[in-house]
């Protein structure tokens, strides 16, 4: 029993230390779920947090290579015995899975599993997540003590996961300053100069008729505050920049969000990139954002089976394509799903974007940006 308790607080210390790395919540779940697994010698862990609509938002697991979670296909959501698990909230040990009456099917490229220990992880009476074990190494499967040793450790679990749910969160408010502060900025300084601009440009108004050479001064004025207001708000959407495009790049970043929606939605979302060449740092967010905001008004509205995303460098252009198969809409009724704010962005950047749309046909974005 000593062994055991020492066994089960090196993984708790293994998850805990994750969080004080300021790790995000997914990588503190993807901690907990090797720990689970190395602690009690299973071949398969995964670990689902629930949603609020009664399915897991989220769900990793280890055992299972990236080629065979592709064949796999989406997440799992209510059925078979993890959805049961969502339900009930209550420990399930068995000996064979698949003979539980609860148990309904698996796709045909999932593994097969054999004895399994499901343990929720909870916060008071609210399940944060839950953990599944399935084909124990050692033989005989698992046992009552295997249940309570993973029971121990899915309570301290909760804690790992209930403050890096706080780290997040503390770090969301953190930006959140950061942009009022530029946003205090952005009214100090582009605020100033674009008033300038506007008084400037009503006294070349006024003077074009009857002084012209002192009208174009002013208009030679209005120019160069034009230019400083600009660079000042590229240096703002700079400041704002995402902290991914500075690790990974836009290719990277999109291909990582891309990866995540595929596994969190039911649609099958898929990414291709050619090689692209160095782009400028605001369009490189601007594109990122048209793209998140295309896709998620795709896995919220559409009802999409299947939905691409494509970068690529066409004619000394970035080109950005999200198609999908949904259920389209018509242009006179676009309203209400981000266009216009997608198109401003693009054109902040000197991007054009296009939307093809029809009922029953989906929807394509194109948006082309010079680089």
């Amino acid at each position: 029993m000593t062994s055991d308790r020492d066994e089960i607080l090196q993984a708790v210390s293994s998850a805990v230390l994750a969080v004080t790395r300021h790790l995000s919540v997914r990588e503190v779940l993807q901690v907990i779920v090797r720990s689970a697994q190395r602690l009690l010698d299973a071949r398969y862990a995964a670990l689902g947090v629930p949603d609020d609509e009664g399915s897991f938002g989220e769900f990793v697991a280890e055992g299972l290579t990236d080629r065979q979670w592709d064949a796999i296909g989406p997440l799992p959501r209510q059925h078979g015995m993890l959805g049961a698990m969502l339900r009930e909230g209550s420990p399930v040990r068995l000996p064979d899975l698949r003979k539980d009456p609860r148990f309904e099917w698996w796709p045909k490229a999932h593994p097969v599993m054999k004895d399994f220990l499901g343990v929720p992880i909870r916060d008071g009476d609210q399940v944060l997540g839950i953990i599944f074990l399935a084909n124990k190494r050692t033989p005989g499967g698992f046992t009552q003590a295997d249940q309570e040793l993973l029971t121990l450790f899915a309570a301290h679990a909760a804690i790992a996961l209930t403050n890096a749910r706080l780290y997040e969160r503390g770090r969301e408010l953190a930006m959140l300053e950061e942009r009022n502060r530029v946003a205090r900025e952005l009214h100090d300084a582009v605020t100033q100069k674009l008033f300038s601009l506007r008084l400037t440009a009503q006294a070349a108004s006024a003077m074009l008729d009857r002084a012209p050479e002192k009208a174009a001064a002013e208009l030679e004025r209005v120019q160069r505050l034009a230019g400083e207001a600009l660079s000042e708000l590229r240096a703002v959407i700079v400041e704002l920049r995402p902290a991914e495009l500075d690790r990974h790049g836009l290719a990277e970043t999109l291909r990582k969000h891309v990866r995540l929606l595929d596994r969190l939605h039911p649609a099958m979302v898929t990414f291709e990139c050619a090689e692209l060449p160095p782009v400028d740092s605001a369009v490189e967010v601007a594109v990122l954002r048209v793209a998140q905001e295309a896709l998620h008004n795709v896995l919220r509205h559409a009802e999409a089976t299947s939905v691409s995303v494509r970068l690529a460098y066409e004619d000394g252009k970035l080109v950005l394509i999200v198609r999908d198969d949904g259920n389209g809409f018509e242009q006179a009724e676009s309203r209400g799903l981000g266009l216009v704010s997608m198109r401003d962005r693009a054109e902040s950047v000197g991007g054009v974007m296009t939307v093809e749309s029809a009922r029953g046909r989906g929807t394509t974005v194109r948006v082309e940006v010079g680089v």
